[in-house]
């Protein structure tokens, strides 16, 4: 299937699809910029982004939209009930969205219907529920003065107010849902920023909320770079808290400038992911979970399994093993449902992870390239690398790549060294039949998620978030919705 051949729904919103989302219409006012199609290299369409003026736009009506409380204002269940109808649509909508990702990042038609929309309805339903749940509670205190006075005291959850999403290009618009749906199911309204090269999906989720019932202006997307829209937003006084994934690099800048006005804020960024694979380990579950936990999205996931620490007795068997199946994998775009190898999502990450697989070659590695790959387009072929040592740069920088460096080791306390040797720690993986080497060694993994013979399996009800120079804060669950809260203490003398 081409963008030619996608459904007549997906080529009439793409020609409506402009701009900026801001109270319920499409504002077509900006700079042009192309979207391009990852598998060709060509123009899907061309929207209008925002700059500064148009970023502060949005936040005002965003703040007023708060204010108002026309959604704050509602009863819980009846925005609960207004969520569940979100979900409801997007699921009506399933493969519509899906083909919008697919066209605008490349990925497999299979994962964006499995994964950005199968597993953001799920995603959205449950968060729907916590919109009832908040709560507080009674404290029992012990205040001696004024003599004789009496207290009572309890503590109480309100939205923190306007909240800035700057979202990512890898899955825009589950990423998008992470962060829009709890902030909404907490009283809050949302002005979103999506990455400049993947607007699209998240442009079609805007429509969806307003048809669900969400009031217009509750849920505003802006378009426009990250130096300008996204830096506007980060350090926009009336923004109360920020929410953010992607790079370590732009985390930071984001963090100090939310710190600046006192705004909430939490990052997702970075990850080198390890997968710790022990001399008992089943050898097949362990190469499938290689495969599935390395090269999912193309390996463009920020907790994507890409350094591997297999023991010495199992190490030949495992590069065959992987060597083999990417030489048997076909290449193609994400809308042909049988390719397995997908474009990267533009042309500077597709130079970035090939600058990566070229100088581990020149610092000794080996490297096996799997099958080819079409000229046109951003494509990366899947590569294993073998040979390499923890010291190389492709065992401890985050290529965001289909690349599976594997490093051996003989002692289990050496390899766990060499895992919690880096700078990121978002997730890891355990790859043992032993009950008692995962519950002595899972501890002492620094991560976020360790996984046991799994890798890279989310839950909407099991926290996600990063430790060290990988993040703060967590998705999912009940922490992801009181994130978007302010814990106020009550004190009544009487």
């Amino acid at each position: 299937m081409s963008q030619d051949s996608a459904s007549q729904a997906v080529q009439d919103f793409f020609k409506r699809a402009t701009g900026s989302f801001i109270e319920g219409a499409y504002v077509s006012d900006g700079s042009p910029r192309d979207v391009l199609d990852p598998s060709t290299g060509k123009p899907l369409t061309q929207v209008a982004e925002g700059d500064v003026a148009l970023a502060d736009r949005a936040v005002a009506l965003t703040k007023q939209s708060f204010d108002d409380g026309r959604w704050g204002g509602m009863t819980s269940a009846a925005r609960e009930r207004i969520l569940l109808r979100f979900a409801d649509l997007i699921e009506q909508h399933a493969d519509e969205l899906a083909q919008i990702e697919t066209l605008n990042q490349g990925k497999s038609i299979n994962i964006a219907r499995g994964v950005d929309v199968g597993f953001s309805i799920d995603f959205v339903r449950y968060m729907a529920g916590w919109t009832t749940k908040l709560e507080g509670s009674t404290r029992d205190v012990s205040i001696g003065m004024p003599e004789g006075a009496k207290f009572n005291a309890y503590t109480l959850r309100q939205p923190v107010g306007v909240v800035a999403a700057i979202v990512p290009w890898n899955f825009p618009m589950m990423i998008a849902l992470w962060k829009v749906v709890p902030a909404l199911a907490a009283g809050c309204t949302v002005v979103l920023k999506p990455s400049s090269e993947t607007p699209l999906s998240v442009l079609r989720l805007a429509e969806l909320a307003i048809e669900a019932g969400v009031p217009k202006g509750v849920f505003n997307v802006v378009l426009g770079s990250g130096s300008t829209v996204g830096t506007r937003l980060s350090e926009h006084p009336d923004v109360k808290k920020v929410t953010f994934t992607g790079s370590t690099e732009i985390g930071k800048q984001i963090g100090h400038a939310a710190v600046e006005h006192m705004a909430n804020f939490s990052l997702e960024l970075g990850g080198k992911n390890p997968m710790l694979v022990l001399a008992d380990a089943d050898l097949k579950k362990a190469v499938n979970g290689a495969l599935m936990g390395g090269l999912l999205n193309q390996g463009q996931v920020c907790a994507a399994a890409s350094r591997f620490y297999v023991h010495r007795s199992l190490h030949d068997r495992f590069c065959e093993h992987l060597a083999k199946a990417v030489d048997a994998m076909r290449a193609g775009p994400g809308i042909d449902p049988e390719a397995q190898v997908n474009p990267l999502v533009s042309k500077r990450q597709q130079v970035s992870v090939q600058g990566y697989i070229d100088r581990a070659r020149e610092q000794g590695a080996q490297v096996h390239v799997g099958n080819e790959v079409p000229a046109e387009g951003f494509y990366i072929s899947p590569t294993v690398v073998s040979g390499a040592n923890h010291d190389m740069e492709i065992a401890r920088e985050e290529v965001f790549g289909p690349v599976l460096t594997v490093i051996p080791f003989d002692d289990e306390e050496e390899a766990l060294r060499m895992v919690n040797d880096s700078d990121y720690g978002l997730g890891a993986s355990l790859w043992t039949e032993s009950l008692s080497k995962t519950m002595a060694m899972t501890p002492r993994i620094e991560a976020g998620t360790v996984w046991v013979n799994t890798h890279v399996t989310l839950d909407p009800a099991m926290p996600f978030g990063g430790l060290k120079m990988s993040g703060i804060g967590k998705e999912f669950g009940p922490e992801a919705v009181n994130a978007y809260t302010e814990l106020k203490s009550i004190c009544i003398a009487y």
